[in-house]
């Protein structure tokens, strides 16, 4: 068995897209399923106050956000395209406006009967009125232009148009193969499709049969975990040996505060220790687990000293 968990949620967009990865890298790992919202106590031992799902986890190294999971995956399974960072700078551009902006659009616009439905499959009606609380209290705090709802709705059809013109001329986005531009458009797109079941897609027979090639890759080979499982194993096990610093070198060994520069904006802190081109390290110490190491991406984060 694979010792990569993930922590996330069935209805979570950025867990499938996480899973869709998995799947198309064939990878094995353990799930462990969380709540939608906070709070998570079984979690927080391992991420701190970081609220965003999904994280993974590999002993007592925990990755925060999917460019870093995505990473560690594309590390695993000797996929580099998984990392926008070894694209060109088209995908790189098409994967920051789609993982943000296009995603947002896509869960606003997406509401209806259908949705609601499946939501109150996997929770009680006052799970559901604590949830959208929750969002709402998180939009509050984001600092994300918002659009009106028809403009978001102009978005997502602009966007599906685009997808369809791309698709005109290979089976994905940017090739012959999927890359991190393919996995960034899926999910927001799953879940309009898939979830919301929303009519509009009956327009895009060419986004339509990408979508249905990504999902043939499947999700790889899970099994299901529970929390004390892998807390266990954060326990039982030390950070792996850290990569050279070559950023931010002032701040190691000071205890810093990271935290999302756009929504879910509330910090990890801890020490850093290990500040690279691509991702923060900060060490935690936790009773539950001992000492872990958080892994979060320098690219929509921000790094304060405390």
């Amino acid at each position: 068995m694979s010792d990569l968990i993930l922590h996330h949620y069935a209805l979570s967009p950025f867990s499938e897209k996480v899973r869709a990865m998995l799947g198309y890298a064939g990878l094995d790992w353990q799930s462990v399923t969380v709540r939608e919202m906070p709070p998570r106590p079984m979690l927080a031992p391992l991420a701190g106050g970081y609220r965003k799902i999904p994280v993974a986890q590999s002993g007592a190294d925990v990755f925060c956000d999917t460019r870093i999971i995505g990473a560690e995956i594309a590390a695993l399974a000797g996929k580099p395209e998984l990392v926008a960072n070894n694209a060109g700078v088209d995908v790189q551009d098409f994967v920051a406006r789609v993982d943000l902006d296009i995603f947002l659009a896509c869960i606003i616009s997406a509401g209806n009967m259908t949705l609601l439905r499946k939501v109150l499959k996997e929770s009680s009606l006052l799970d559901l009125g604590r949830l959208l609380w929750d969002r709402i209290a998180m939009g509050s705090k984001a600092k994300v232009k918002t659009n009106s709802p028809k403009q978001m709705k102009r978005m997502v059809e602009a966007h599906l148009t685009d997808l369809e013109g791309k698709l005109e001329s290979h089976p994905f986005l940017f090739g012959d193969t999927p890359n991190a531009g393919d996995f960034s458009a899926y999910h927001s797109l799953w879940f309009q499709r898939d979830l919301a079941e929303q009519p509009r897609f009956k327009r895009y027979p060419k986004v339509n049969a990408w979508l249905d090639r990504l999902q043939a890759y499947g999700q790889g080979n899970s099994t299901q975990i529970s929390a004390d499982q892998a807390l266990e194993q954060a326990r039982s096990a030390t950070p792996r040996p850290l990569p050279d610093s070559t950023q931010d070198q002032a701040l190691i060994g000071k205890t810093v505060s990271v935290v999302p520069n756009d929504y879910g904006r509330i910090p990890v802190e801890g020490t850093l220790v290990a500040s690279t081109d691509e991702r923060w390290i900060v060490a935690r110490d936790e009773d539950a687990v001992g000492r872990v190491h958080v892994h979060l991406p320098r690219q929509g984060f921000v790094i304060h000293p405390v």
